[in-house]
């Protein structure tokens, strides 16, 4: 538990920057504690430890303002012991190099532990003791991954040092095979309890690459004029029960993770790609949000029901965007009338104060050994928008439904809920935007999701756009699984979880568990909702992992292509400025490198922090935040994910 600042301790979890430095935050709005590296004590980051306050005051010095500092007292829990790196000897010494900078003590490793890796090799590796801060851990090798440098040894690295595996245990794949037998046989007789949707119109629509389909949609039009949409999401809960290895390496993982080349599955594929999913011209079963809606989007009844359909239609969003442009074609009725619902439920969203973010997504087109060949937008069309709002609207109304019937008592369910934001990110935006004419209007009460989106709309087509919008987002509160609801400020909704992707991800196993027992009149065990208000936190930890992960792998791919462009010259914005140097975002592939100072010529230049720009001292020439240049590649480096550009 996090105690007062006053007090002589604190309580919590160390962030440690790769300069050594660590940082560990209270629950209050005073700045966090500073931690020299030689008062780490071991600790990593993570880490969840005790801090001794240090007794001198926060006081001015030379004009700026010291951190309040602190020592580590005490690990309290280990984040992670497991680390990616490269291994390198000395003197019949080994040890490995984290790829994690944020890791500031190389890993000495015994040679009757190195598991057959040698000097060069990539492995993963467990620290087995670290008891003397100022010795070295030592590990042992756990797997070696590679050689530095090839595509696979690099998207293993990725994965692997974020704590993930890209193969299921055999006693969990074992598992699977088996009850794929079991449920097949058992599937007729199971179809005799569901309300039947194999007679009415059903589809799925998904990214080309996409095997495992978690939804699927169905339409009819009832005989008084009023449709009927049948939001199908495939039924693992009723696969994958507590207590089995299945399930426990679902909430080990939490997610799928999704690199630029791959899919890490959370569950095995037997189940993820082919018994849950939802593959057309084959019966599957599906826990199912089916909504009675007017012609103009009203909605007029709701049910959930255990169901089976068989899709007889899969889209891809390229063909699904076809069918609605040319109004012809398959299913072409009734995706230009979900159309049209999904219009009306966008603008009550919109009208309520839901903020439109609309960041640009890269995707790369990669050759049989991984290398990027050509870079592309992802597009974001009426389809993807149809497909976003009717699971955006099965989420809520699932939310809505149990949260009724709990009488909104906290603990009692899993909400995806996001909180406001905090005023003194939203100042720094503020101020981030100001040098370029922009003005956020902040009020007392913080900023409502109309403003937002009416600062976005403003920025929208200028080159800063992208930058601005990432910027917005990151002002932003951080969206979180919770067993206590406190709405979801993003999207607007007082009422929100996660229902409709259950094959990737674990929150919506438990809500759908959840959802069954509440609406057959059941109410949870005590033990249970202590456990899944365990796991909602895990699975937020696991998202912000996942995220970071594919992150990283975008990141490898966007310098893997800058590598091909070396010496030829691009377009970029100045997307950051810093006192030793000029952040520049790539245009093609928002690819992000620096113009380092010491590169330019023509003049001494000096960082104006107030204004966001750098002045020439003798010239006056500004470059200025969100400025258009021309810059040439000059230099790449993979292993520290960094390109220098120049500017010409």
């Amino acid at each position: 538990m996090v105690t007062n600042v006053k007090e002589k301790y604190i309580e919590g979890i160390i962030r440690i920057s790769v300069k050594g430095i660590g940082y560990v935050s209270t629950d209050s709005k005073a700045p966090a504690i500073e931690i020299d590296s030689l008062n780490l004590k071991t600790a990593l980051h993570g880490d969840r430890v005790r801090v001794l306050i240090h007794p001198e005051a926060v006081t001015p010095k030379n004009g700026f303002e010291i951190n309040q500092t602190g020592e580590v007292a005490e690990i309290l829990e280990r984040k992670k012991l497991e680390f990616v790196g490269t291994l390198e000897s000395q003197d019949n010494l080994f040890y490995l190099v984290p790829d994690d900078k944020r890791v500031y003590k190389d890993i000495l490793i015994n040679p009757s532990n190195l598991k057959g890796a040698t000097a060069g090799d990539k492995a993963l590796i467990h620290i087995i003791k670290w008891a003397d801060p100022k010795k070295d851990p030592l590990g042992e090798v756990l797997e070696i991954i590679g050689k530095p440098g090839t595509h696979e040894t690099e998207m293993l690295s990725i994965i692997y040092d974020r704590g993930f595996k890209s193969i299921f245990p055999k006693a969990v794949e074992d598992e699977a095979i088996t009850l794929k037998a079991i449920e097949m046989k058992a599937q007729p007789e199971e179809a005799k309890r569901r309300r039947d949707f194999r007679h009415i119109p059903t589809f799925t629509i998904d990214p080309i690459d996409a095997k495992d389909f978690d939804d699927a949609l169905s339409f009819q039009t009832l005989k008084d004029g009023n449709h009927e949409v049948g939001i199908h999401i495939a039924d693992v809960s009723h696969y994958v029960h507590l207590g089995t290895a299945l399930d426990q390496e679902a909430q080990k993982r939490a997610t799928s993770i999704y690199l630029v080349d791959r899919t890490i599955p959370m569950l095995p594929e037997i189940l993820s790609n082919d018994l849950c999913s939802l593959k057309p011209n084959e019966d599957k079963l599906t826990f199912s949000v089916i909504v009675t809606m007017s012609p103009t989007g009203e909605i007029l009844k709701t049910n959930f029901e255990k169901t089976i359909i068989r899709s007889a239609k899969r889209f891809t969003y390229e063909e699904g965007q076809v069918t609605l442009d040319k109004q012809e074609g398959v299913f072409a009725l009734e995706l230009l009338a979900l159309n049209q619902l999904a219009y009306a439920l966008r603008a009550k969203k919109i009208a309520a104060g839901a903020i439109t973010f609309e960041n640009e997504e890269i995707k790369f087109t990669l050759d049989p050994t991984g290398q990027p060949i050509s870079v592309y937008k992802k597009m974001r069309t009426d389809i993807h928008l149809l497909i976003e709002d009717f699971m955006l609207l099965a989420n809520r109304l699932v939310a809505e439904y149990v949260s009724k019937l709990v009488g909104d008592k906290s603990g009692r369910f899993v909400y995806r809920v996001h909180d406001l934001p905090d005023r003194e990110r939203l100042e720094t935006l503020a101020t981030f935007v100001r040098p370029l004419g922009y003005r956020l209007p902040i009020t007392k009460e913080g900023i409502n999701g109309q403003a937002i989106n009416a600062f976005l709309q403003s920025v929208a087509g200028t080159p800063e756009e992208v930058m601005v919008r990432t910027a917005t987002m990151r002002a932003m509160a951080k969206a979180i699984y919770d067993t206590k609801n406190i709405g979801h400020y993003g999207l607007a909704f007082a009422h929100y979880t996660h229902f409709t992707s259950p094959i990737r991800r674990y929150p919506d196993v438990m809500v759908h568990r959840l959802l069954d027992l509440y609406r057959r009149g059941e109410t949870p065990v005590p033990t249970l909702l202590t456990e899944y208000h365990r796991l909602a936190a895990y699975a937020s930890m696991r998202e912000v992992e996942a995220q970071d992960a594919e992150r990283d792998s975008i990141r490898y791919k966007q310098i893997e292509f800058m590598e091909t462009k070396i010496g030829q010259v691009v377009n970029g914005v100045i997307s950051g400025l810093a006192k030793w140097g000029i952040f520049i975002q790539e245009t093609e592939t928002l690819a992000e490198g620096m113009v380092r100072l010491a590169v330019l010529k023509d003049d001494f230049y000096i960082f104006d922090e107030k204004n966001y720009a750098m002045v020439g001292k003798n010239t006056g020439k500004k470059y200025r935040l969100g400025d258009p240049v021309r810059i040439k590649v000059i230099k790449t480096d993979l292993p520290a994910r960094m390109i220098d550009f120049e500017f010409v």
